[in-house]
């Protein structure tokens, strides 16, 4: 298909449109969201889907909605 490209893991968008502009270490990030270093680096290397549960922490912190992290993964699992 022409014009189609496989979509963004949300854990990217996390790193290159919030994280790296704020200036954000994955230590400063992931104490904000509440999370472990481990997990929050796992997501942001699309090692690991985003859960509904950082999705709920990632939306409060951005001023975000979670679900429109989670339709970021669900695009991605189809």
């Amino acid at each position: 298909m022409i014009g189609h490209r496989k979509p963004t893991h949300p854990g990217e968008v996390l790193r290159e449109d919030v994280i790296n502009p704020l200036g954000l270490t994955v230590t400063e990030a992931a104490r904000r969201l509440g999370v472990t270093q481990e997990s929050l680096s796992a997501l942001l290397n699309c090692e690991v889907p985003l859960s509904p549960e950082m999705a709920v922490r990632i939306g409060k912190a951005t001023r975000t909605t979670p679900e429109s992290w989670l339709y970021m993964q669900a695009k991605l699992d189809l």
